[in-house]
C-alpha cells in the first residue's frame, strides 16, 4: 500500500471482534423506575374552583311556598345580542353589560351579602354567559348562582 491509501477491508472480521450494539434493556428499566418515582412524588394540585351544590330540601320545606328574599340580585340574560353588546336585566330593569358592571359595583359595595344569581336561556351561547359571569365577578360578587331557563 502506498502512503495515504486506506484499506477498504473490514478489520473487525480479521481480528475476530464483534460488531458493537447497544443493549437497551437496562435503559428501559431505568426509564420505568424514573417514571414511577416521578408519579409518586408528583405534587397534588388542590381544586381551584369550589362549588356549593344545593341539597334536597326536607319534606316540610316543600310544603311551604318558598318566596325569594326582597333584596335578591337576579341578572337575567336575554337571548338577543352577543358579546359585550348584549342586554341583561338586573331585577327586571333592562341595561347593557357595561351598565350592569357599574350598577352592581355600587350596589354590592353597600351590601354584606355579595351573592348574585344569573338566569339565562338554554339556547344562549356559552361565551356570552361567561361574559356576564365575568362582569358580575368583576363588580365584586363573591358567590354566583346559575340558573337555566328551560321555558324559552
Amino acid at each position: 500500500m502506498a502512503h495515504g491509501e486506506v484499506d477498504e477491508g473490514q478489520p473487525n472480521k480479521k481480528l475476530g471482534l464483534a460488531q458493537p450494539n447497544i443493549n437497551v434493556t437496562p435503559l428501559i428499566d431505568v426509564l420505568l423506575v424514573l417514571l414511577i418515582i416521578f408519579m409518586v412524588i408528583q405534587p397534588r394540585r388542590e381544586a381551584q374552583f369550589e362549588s356549593n351544590i344545593p341539597q334536597k330540601p326536607e319534606e316540610q320545606d316543600n310544603k311551604m311556598n318558598m318566596v325569594p328574599p326582597s333584596d335578591l340580585l337576579m341578572v337575567e340574560v336575554e337571548l338577543q345580542g352577543s358579546g359585550l353588546d348584549q342586554n341583561v336585566k338586573l331585577n327586571s330593569k333592562s341595561m347593557t353589560l357595561v351598565d350592569l358592571g357599574n350598577t352592581l359595583k355600587s350596589v354590592l359595595e353597600q351590601r354584606p351579602d355579595k351573592t348574585v344569581f344569573i338566569k339565562g336561556p338554554k339556547e344562549k351561547q356559552y361565551g356570552d354567559v361567561v361574559n356576564v359571569i365575568d362582569t358580575v365577578k368583576g363588580a365584586g360578587a363573591e358567590r354566583i348562582g346559575l340558573q337555566i331557563d328551560f321555558l324559552q
